[in-house]
């Protein structure tokens, strides 16, 4: 997988001083970054509220839709449930 993309500021442990155990922390970081920067999880805590349609969006697949739109629309919000 191509990490080139992500910029990660990693502050290591004092213990932490060749670079190959520096590198299989960097490895372990993306990885649990792939799994949390899915579109399953990421509309899993999100939820659209489209104040034009006076709705509030849930489902998975309409959120991943209206956030995919390239020109997104006035007064559609984008909340996290947390």
């Amino acid at each position: 997988m191509d990490f080139s993309r992500r910029d990660l500021v990693v502050v290591s442990r004092p213990g932490i001083n060749n670079k190959e155990d520096y590198e299989r922390e960097v490895r372990l970081l993306h990885r649990l970054l792939q799994h949390a920067e899915r579109w399953e999880s990421f509309c899993a805590v999100h939820e659209i509220i489209d104040i034009n349609r006076y709705k509030i969006i849930r489902k998975p697949w309409q959120i991943q839709q209206i956030l995919q739109e390239k020109p997104m629309k006035p007064f559609v919000f984008l909340l996290n449930k947390n």
